[in-house]
């Protein structure tokens, strides 16, 4: 088994890219509008926000794809062609992150369900299955318990949120990451953290890496990781543990077994599959899938098994 221990593994989360090679260091800038998401981008406003996101497929069952710590809704580009011949499926860029607006906004994870929803009702959609990855995952379930009506099912992708962190531990990650911290990440630090999030990673991965080191010179670069780091304070200082016993959706939880960021190794060790089972043991209507030979990025490093387990799971 692969075993990553690095300093702050839920960093990495954030810092997808890096390498070595001359090409990464020649690459030029871009700004977010322009990077090729490969499906269209459409918008929408929420709180006078302007929201980026992939709408693809037709059916009455929509599922909501929400992406994690520092990535978009690209990171899902290998799951919508599948699910979206099944469903309707949306995949947004949360505020703070790629094609959507940037700014000194609230970042908590009750915001964020605050702003989900309100999107959901601008696209005239009642309720919706909410597929999160990571932060996403973490989202997804403060949603369900704020605003259970709008929520069909929950698909819960290596999710945020099962972990205890003690105050020590909280309040030292959030003291250490800082704007600085994600802006300053050299280059060729980029394609490690990239890599400790798969159990091996995938050749077509590469785009995590360029996307990342040509946003560095976009004009709202700060405000992303201005986000990034507000995000990591949301998610410790609204945890879920104790209300995992209050979820009522049923849900489907996957997980990659040799995932290198849930437990965070560096303050306090222990097991991914003890977290996933005792999450799933808690959910009184939940499913738990541990996929081998799988890191974090699951729904990209095993996208046909996350895509079959998804399409099982909502027709069932």
């Amino acid at each position: 088994m692969k075993k990553i221990i690095y300093l702050i593994p839920i960093i990495a989360m954030l810092m997808l890219n890096s390498c070595g090679t001359s090409y990464y260091y020649n690459l030029p800038s871009k700004e977010f509008k322009d990077i090729d998401y490969t499906f269209d981008v459409n918008y929408t406003k929420v709180h006078n926000i302007n929201i980026a996101y992939i709408d693809e497929g037709e059916s009455d069952k929509v599922l909501l794809l929400i992406h994690g710590l520092g990535t978009n809704a690209k990171s899902w580009i290998k799951n919508i062609p599948a699910l979206s011949k099944e469903y309707r499926v949306i995949a947004v860029d949360l505020p703070g992150y790629g094609k959507s607006d940037k700014g000194y906004y609230k970042y908590s994870m009750s915001w964020y369900a605050d702003v989900l929803t309100e999107f959901l009702s601008e696209l005239k959609i009642g309720k919706a299955t909410f597929v999160g990855h990571s932060m996403g995952g973490q989202i997804s379930l403060v949603t369900s318990l704020n605003y259970p009506d709008r929520v069909e099912r929950l698909v819960l992708i290596s999710p945020a949120g099962f972990e205890k962190f003690t105050d020590g531990e909280g309040d030292w990650m959030k003291s250490a990451f800082t704007v600085d911290l994600v802006k300053d990440t050299p280059t060729r630090n980029i394609d490690i953290n990239l890599k400790s999030n798969f159990y091996e990673t995938p050749s077509d991965a590469d785009f995590f890496v360029t996307d990342r080191i040509q946003i560095k010179g976009a004009k709202d670069f700060e405000d992303y990781c201005y986000a990034v780091t507000r995000n990591v304070t949301g998610m410790i200082d609204e945890p879920v543990l104790s209300k995992l016993n209050n979820v009522t959706h049923k849900t489907l939880i996957l997980f990659g077994e040799n995932d290198g960021l849930i437990p965070n190794n560096y303050l306090h060790g222990g097991f991914t599959k003890d977290i996933a089972n005792f999450a799933n043991e808690s959910i009184p209507n939940s499913k738990l899938i541990i996929i081998p030979e799988c890191g974090h990025m699951l729904p990209f490093e095993k996208s046909k098994i996350a895509n079959k387990e998804i399409i099982n799971f909502i027709n069932n």
